[in-house]
């Protein structure tokens, strides 16, 4: 059967693929369009394979929440380059895993991508994921995900840069307005931009609070060799303080604070006063794309030398 510009184009439109690999796929098949599909997912898993061994630290973080506040997703869906992590394709599909998560069930990334996928529900994820690297033509990597619920609250999202950072923050709230809304999000900003560790005091280790006294003790009896125990002791607790004012949410200044000392949760203090409600910041996740991932310095000059011979 002779194969025409139109079928090409057709199958081109249907799958995303290149136009020789859509050319091919319908020689093979004989003009078959549904044979045609499948020829292409097959190879698609194989070019997968191929790319699975080359890093991909770029890519977006993307957030979805339910229609009643209660129940949030955030998904890192990493790619090879930056120019791939700004391409609308990737970035639809990225959106489209979020929503996945939303209602998945699944406890860890392998049985995420033993799902059926939400817009074609005969491929599974890791199906789908293998037919985008062929699409893209980059290895693409569903990193990590988590799913937050909030059943006598609300939860609030932020994302950075177009998807470098993303953040969930969960509050304890009897009320959802506009006022507690804008105040979630300035919370979420503030985590994206200075990255706590912990929402409050209580979640630090007490031995990580030993460990760091010990040190800290080491080092205030160097610097001051004939200071009283008690002396010492000021020091080390007025250090760990401070570190804790670094770490803790609620204990960060609050960088939008007029008078440049307002605590976070002085912050969310004041709004609630100011609404007549209750409210406080249980929790949050903090995604920051390609983070403890290491990227592998290439020269683009040897590279293409390489491919030449």
């Amino acid at each position: 059967m002779a194969i025409t510009a139109g079928m090409v184009k057709e199958l081109r439109e249907i799958s995303g693929a290149g136009m020789m690999d859509c050319k091919k796929a319908l020689t093979a098949t004989d003009g078959d369009m549904d044979k045609a599909i499948e020829f292409l997912r097959e190879n698609g898993l194989a070019k997968a394979e191929k790319k699975a061994g080359r890093v991909a630290a770029e890519g977006m973080v993307a957030t979805k929440i339910s229609a009643d506040g209660k129940t949030a997703a955030i998904v890192e869906v990493n790619s090879e380059t930056d120019f791939v992590a700004k391409n609308e394709k990737f970035q639809t599909y990225v959106s489209q895993v979020a929503s996945q998560v939303l209602t998945t069930d699944a406890a860890d990334v392998d049985a995420f991508l033993a799902e059926a996928w939400c817009e074609d529900s005969s491929k599974t994820v890791k199906e789908n994921l293998a037919s985008m690297i062929a699409v893209i033509g980059e290895n693409l990597t569903i990193r990590r995900f988590a799913k937050v619920q909030a059943a006598d609250g609300v939860i609030e999202s932020y994302i950075h840069a177009g998807g470098k950072i993303g953040v969930l923050v969960q509050a304890k709230t009897d009320a959802n307005s506009d006022a507690v809304k804008e105040c979630l999000k300035n919370v979420a900003m503030q985590i994206a931009a200075l990255n706590p560790k912990y929402t409050s005091r209580v979640e630090v280790d007490q031995e990580y609070i030993e460990h760091e006294k010990e040190i800290l003790k080491a080092q205030a009896v160097k610097e001051k060799p004939d200071a009283p125990e008690k002396i010492i002791d000021g020091m080390v607790m007025g250090r760990i303080n401070k570190e804790l004012k670094e770490i803790c949410l609620l204990d960060q200044v609050y960088v939008k604070a007029e008078d440049g000392k307002q605590s976070v949760a002085k912050y969310v203090e004041s709004v609630a006063k100011a609404e007549g409600i209750a409210l406080s910041i249980e929790g949050f996740v903090r995604y920051e794309t390609g983070e403890g991932i290491e990227k592998v310095e290439s020269n683009f000059a040897e590279e293409v030398a390489a491919q030449l011979k």
